[in-house]
């Protein structure tokens, strides 16, 4: 984002001035300069909203970050453009009709997007796992499939290739080391960075109350912390299945209803990450597993999964709003209250 459209009205609506400045904290600083009254400020939420909402807060009286697609359910019109948002996100702080979004603590955004970039270390080290996979088996070599990324079986792999297959090409060898050398220095950054929030002071207490839940690991965890923030904004355990996606989009007109498949407007981190640890969860947990097969039984899989991810949220939401260890007949009581 270059530049940036702004909007200044009186709360009569008189258009008081319109711009467009560069996005970026000089220009920020000499257009506040020109403010002689106190103002409150909204901005459409993008990537690049933390650091102008961090920026600007200090000197507002208030800055409200807008949700895009109510934003735009609200304004829908035959025209859009920068000018016109910023004139109908003026008017939204002139009535007090903005669909705001969440700001967690700054604090917080910044230990998320370090969970966040080792996240995006682990998909790369999978993608370079299964590009290993694949040029083995594009040269015809058979491998063990459970050993193949272990150090030692795949060196001695290497090492045998010339005696498997003659010729052998000769990008081969050296493409299968070069990949496992990038596999070793993506897994040592990922448990480094992981390692790190581990052992941040204000997470410590929090992920530490969240793995007394059998089947809940490190990662879960501190993206359960990281991602919702403070837990007492989600307000029941259905807004918070809600938030993490693991419940049905659902249309109703008069007396007919439908229930589609699982909602797109969901937190995509949390809810990739609560449905691996659902799959593996009934494995520790007596409790799930009795979620698990009873779900099962009914015939569908992947809907025994999702109903343990719920329950893991349930669980999760317990212990952090009672600040204590998981018990199953709290959690149970939770579950009772909030459904």
């Amino acid at each position: 984002m270059r530049s940036s459209c702004i909007c200044v009205k009186a709360a009569s609506g008189e258009i008081l001035a319109e711009d467009r400045i560069a996005s970026n904290r000089s220009a920020l600083d000499q257009w506040m300069k020109q403010r002689h009254q106190p103002w409150i400020a909204a901005l459409e939420a993008t990537m690049f909203t933390g650091w102008i909402y961090d920026f600007l807060k200090p000197h507002a009286e208030g800055v409200k970050v807008i949700n895009p697609a109510l934003a735009k359910a609200i304004t829908a019109g035959k025209r859009k453009n920068d000018r016109l948002d910023a004139r109908q996100m003026a008017d939204m702080v002139r009535v007090g009709w903005v669909p705001e979004c969440y700001m967690a603590p700054t604090g917080i955004r910044d230990l998320r997007r370090v969970l966040r970039y080792r996240n995006l270390l682990v998909r790369a080290c999978t993608r370079m796992k299964n590009r290993a996979s694949g040029m083995l088996m594009e040269c015809g070599i058979e491998y063990n499939k459970e050993k193949l990324h272990q150090p030692g079986y795949f060196g001695e792999l290497v090492e045998s290739i010339p005696r498997r297959i003659d010729p052998v090409p000769e990008w081969l060898l050296d493409l299968l080391r070069m990949n496992r050398t990038t596999i070793d220095l993506f897994q040592k950054c990922q448990q480094r960075l992981l390692n790190a929030l581990e052992r941040d002071a204000k997470l410590r207490c929090r992920v530490e109350r969240s793995q007394t839940i059998g089947g809940v690991g490190p990662v879960l965890s501190l993206s359960w912390a990281l991602e919702v923030g403070e837990v007492g904004r989600l307000g029941s355990i259905r807004k918070a299945v809600s938030f993490c996606g693991l419940c049905s989009a659902e249309s109703q007109s008069g007396d007919k209803s439908y229930h589609g498949p699982i909602s797109k407007k969901r937190n995509k981190h949390l809810q990739s990450v609560l449905i691996e640890a659902a799959k593996l969860a009934p494995r520790w947990n007596p409790q799930l597993k009795q979620v698990y097969e009873r779900e099962l039984a009914r015939g569908h899989r992947n809907q025994a999964t999702i109903a343990v991810a719920r329950k893991l949220v349930a669980y999760l939401m317990a212990v952090d709003r009672s600040g204590k260890p998981f018990e199953p007949r709290m959690a149970a009581q939770a579950v009772e209250a909030g459904l």
